[in-house]
């Protein structure tokens, strides 16, 4: 498959360490607070951090409507990558999410592919205006950890 044509990527320097970034990132308790666009919250039904290992998450609007995030991780390489399926109901599925870490001395190279099964639903999904919510999410993530670190 020829990624190129099927992916949205998003890239970030985080002025912050990669272990930090990777944590932020990782860890339940940080995810809660950064997950899903501005104005959104998020619960974690449930999450498994390990290959072969499940996540769900519940995203609630203000105005009480709900989206599910879920997946499965496929690959986890310490500091470097996660590799997972997911879903974002109702409006997208059947997406990998392929991130990437890498460290540049007190700061993290941060990639974020969502890879699509071909480049048609990649479009569709770019009509739809996905990269403001992943755009959305990734400020947030910035933002917290530039308040931590």
């Amino acid at each position: 498959m020829n990624t190129s044509i099927n992916t949205l990527s998003f890239k970030r320097t985080f002025h912050a360490p990669m272990d930090l970034v990777w944590k932020v990132y990782t860890e339940p308790e940080y995810i809660l607070r950064w997950w899903s666009r501005q104005g959104m919250e998020t619960a974690i039904v449930h999450y498994n951090f390990k290959a072969g290992g499940a996540w769900h998450y519940l995203m609630k609007i203000q105005n009480g409507m709900e989206f599910i995030a879920e997946g499965k991780f496929k690959e986890i390489i310490l500091m470097k990558k996660i590799l997972a399926e997911a879903n974002f109901k109702p409006k997208t599925e059947g997406v990998e999410l392929e991130v990437l870490f890498e460290s540049e001395g007190d700061a993290t190279q941060f990639t974020l592919n969502v890879i699509h099964p071909n480049e048609a639903y990649k479009i569709q999904q770019e009509k739809m205006g996905v990269a403001n919510g992943w755009e959305s999410a990734l400020d947030r993530l910035s933002k917290l950890l530039w308040n931590i670190s």
